[in-house]
């Protein structure tokens, strides 16, 4: 890693498939991202556990997501493509932030909340306490950067807070992150409910398209999603949510402006233009799907990946692990 670069951090949940949402908004941002930043990417199996997880999927799911970044250009021999829960360093800073951390902020995150409805049954602490270990995930790598999107703003603020407060205490241990909102694709929503954000856990099939969808899914899922009575391609948010979301989608894979994607469809009714964004996204994907099958059957290289990558986090993990054990006091490691 180089010393002149910042710091970027950022990882996605292994649970499940990603969605279009999570490429658009997420991952097709990161691929350029150590033109200008150290970056380090994590599969967060640890976070995945306020869930109950079939242990054999989870497994898998973990190794398919670690597959789907580097599908999608995130090269491992530039960027740091590392397990979460193969660097102990994040759980045990994340035990000592918990004791800085107050229990009125975690009350007020809206996440918890949300996910304390969807998971009545299981409430758990690492629920309430999940902005903790995420403040750790961020806090070790000393990131100065965090590409965020609108949900996970709220997280990232408690991040700041905790860092600020134990360097308040102890000098200059941390670094206080700066989000970083992609330009293009911040938000994708729902094909079935266009006021909702796209998930992978959607009950609903169609809402989503996922990374590994073919061909013929994809269309079909566009040519079925939610739009509104006026067959007119106009991007309105407020009054045509539906239609301005496939225009988003469409613009991003695209890389054509709203105005341009009004004028290339003037006068055509929505059945061409759903048709068009699922035959355009479809062609986003080809690659990165191609590439996924060819890792998934190369296992050597992605176990060497995992190894090479992992030891590097490691590094930078216990760099900062030891300054804040030595702060607070705990007996030095023999």
């Amino acid at each position: 890693m180089s010393d002149d670069k910042q710091i970027l951090y950022s990882g996605m949940q292994a649970t499940g498939s990603l969605t279009l949402g999570n490429y658009l908004g997420a991952l097709k941002n990161w691929v350029k991202m150590h033109e200008e930043y150290d970056c380090y990417y994590g599969v967060m199996d640890l976070h995945s556990l306020t869930v109950r997880q079939d242990p054999v999927k989870f497994r898998q799911n973990a190794k398919k997501l670690y597959a789907l970044y580097v599908a999608a250009g995130l090269d491992p021999e530039i960027n740091c493509v590392y397990f979460q829960s193969h660097v102990s360093a994040h759980a045990e800073l994340a035990w000592i932030l918990d004791c800085f951390t107050y229990m009125g902020e975690l009350s007020r995150m809206t996440q918890f909340k949300d996910k304390a409805q969807k998971h009545e049954d299981n409430v758990n602490a690492g629920l309430f306490t999940y902005p903790v270990l995420m403040a750790s995930d961020i806090l070790l790598y000393q990131a100065a950067v965090v590409p965020v999107g609108i949900d996970q703003k709220q997280h990232l603020e408690i991040t700041r807070d905790i860092a600020e407060r134990f360097n308040n205490l102890y000098g200059d241990v941390f670094t206080v992150p700066e989000p970083y909102f992609g330009e293009n694709g911040a938000k994708v929503m729902s094909l079935a409910d266009p006021s909702k954000k796209m998930s992978k856990s959607d009950e609903n099939q169609n809402a989503a398209i996922l990374l590994i969808d073919d061909r013929d899914t994809i269309i079909r899922k566009f040519k079925r999603a939610v739009t509104d009575s006026d067959a007119e391609v106009r991007y309105d948010p407020d009054t045509k949510p539906g239609i301005s979301n496939l225009m988003e989608i469409y613009g991003s894979v695209t890389d054509k402006s709203s105005e341009e994607i009004e004028k290339e469809f003037q006068g055509k009714g929505y059945g061409d233009f759903k048709l068009a964004v699922g035959e355009a996204v479809a062609d986003e994907l080809t690659p990165l799907q191609q590439k996924y099958e060819e890792l998934l059957a190369d296992k050597t290289y992605i176990e060497e990946c995992i190894k090479r990558n992992d030891e590097k986090a490691r590094r930078a993990a216990t760099k900062t692990l030891r300054k804040v054990r030595r702060k607070v006091g705990l007996t030095d490691l023999s």
